[in-house]
């Protein structure tokens, strides 16, 4: 991918919610809601704070997180239908 976030942006691409339910029922995709897991594709190098010192950002690339429902920007990169979002927006990490 030829996209860099800025400043704290985290680059997600969501993972895509399972079909069936356990009883084994078909949902349709007007029915899904729209996953709020997904999986670090691309992290800015960190926010400044107010002495100017550059603070990282706490996630990598790979890893599986949960984000908020209405979290983040809709973008389509490469073909790919991704979320541009702050690490704030980032609920934490799974694993």
């Amino acid at each position: 991918m030829a996209f860099r976030p800025l400043h704290d942006r985290v680059v997600v691409k969501r993972i895509e919610a399972e079909q069936k339910t356990a009883g084994g029922i078909i949902i349709p995709d007007t029915a899904k809601e729209k996953p709020q897991e997904g999986e670090v594709i691309a992290v800015g190098p960190g926010a400044r704070d107010e002495a100017g010192k550059l603070v990282p950002v706490d996630l990598k690339a790979g890893d599986r997180v949960l984000f908020g429902k209405w979290s983040g920007t809709e973008v389509k990169i490469d073909g790919q239908d991704l979320l541009i979002m702050k690490e704030s927006d980032i609920l934490g990490v799974i694993g």
